[in-house]
């Protein structure tokens, strides 16, 4: 593909990930309100993304990986698809897919905290009211669903287990970042899918068994698929694919396609319900992400000072 090409591929792989990940939260809802929950979910998710990996990486060129970076995949694995993807899944299981959306923006807040205490990363004024901001927003949207007689607004223990997802994934970027950066995509999430199908799938597969088959309808195997193959898979692939050519702050932009697509999908099919507090939640987090990935990291602060 021509250099001139690139930007424009790497700007439709960003926008059609984010478009897959707002659409998996309310069909991921609807499937675990109609024969399965999120436990299951949680397992057909990671089973079935390590089978596509692994599948696919039988087309690609092979890469060796040392025994000592395979263990540390386990490691990248608790972080980055166990507890993140737990804690999302079975936290949109039992609040709106809204919610759900919404939360998934506060995470470059999460990773400019962790940034300061882990890599040193300076705090700006930008920096800490972009933090206030999202603090703000995500402290409405959990007094909103706490308050909320309908779970179609929200639910107060599924919104706090969807921002755990969150700190869960920026701590994984934070402690793992060379790893991530020395492999490929396919070779990554290869290695942390199979590790992550090891140590979820021997719990919840007593679980799984007791799942009615019969009486699960067509749907929600449907919907299970979508969430494995596009709001997984491809998603994965497509948003390394923009992350590799598009600055951080694009990229960051980009995640707010996700909430839009959710509220748009969630009220038209009467899923969830959309509320004031929700919208102010909302320009709160966005406007804190945007004032967190405006600001000088330390990278650009040594560039000043040459």
């Amino acid at each position: 593909m021509k250099d001139n090409q690139r930007p424009l591929r790497a700007h439709l792989s960003m926008f059609s990930a984010e478009l897959f990940w707002g659409l998996m939260s309310p069909l991921g809802k609807d499937a675990m309100t109609h024969g399965i929950d999120g436990i299951d979910m949680v397992s057909f998710r990671v089973l079935g993304a390590a089978l596509l990996f692994w599948t696919a990486s039988l087309f690609t060129t092979k890469v060796h990986v040392p025994k000592r970076d395979i263990m540390f995949f386990a490691g990248a694995a608790v972080f980055g698809i166990v507890t993140n993807q737990c804690m999302f899944t079975i936290g949109l299981s039992i609040t709106s897919p809204i919610n759900a959306s919404i939360v998934t923006t506060s995470m470059p807040i999460f990773a400019m905290i962790l940034s300061f205490f882990i890599l040193k990363e300076p705090v700006t004024w930008k920096k800490t009211g972009g933090v206030l901001m999202g603090c703000m927003g995500a402290v409405i949207l959990i007094l909103t669903s706490a308050s909320a007689a309908n779970a179609k607004v929200g639910n107060i223990w599924g919104d706090m287990m969807c921002l755990l997802a969150q700190l869960s994934f920026a701590l994984y970027l934070a402690l793992f970042n060379p790893l991530i950066r020395r492999y490929d995509v396919i070779t990554v999430n290869k290695w942390m899918f199979l590790w992550a199908s090891i140590l979820i799938i021997p719990f919840s597969s007593g679980h799984v068994m007791q799942i009615g088959w019969a009486n699960v309808p067509v749907r929600t195997w449907m919907e299970t698929g979508y969430v494995i193959i596009f709001g997984t898979f491809l998603s994965y692939l497509l948003s390394i694919v923009g992350q590799r050519t598009l600055r951080p702050t694009v990229v960051s932009v980009y995640n707010n396609v996700q909430p839009i697509v959710a509220v748009t999908i969630s009220v038209l099919t009467g899923i969830s319900i959309f509320t004031f507090p929700q919208g102010l939640a909302i320009i709160l987090v966005f406007a804190g992400v945007w004032l967190v990935t405006k600001s000088k990291s330390k990278r650009d602060m040594k560039k000043l000072i040459k």
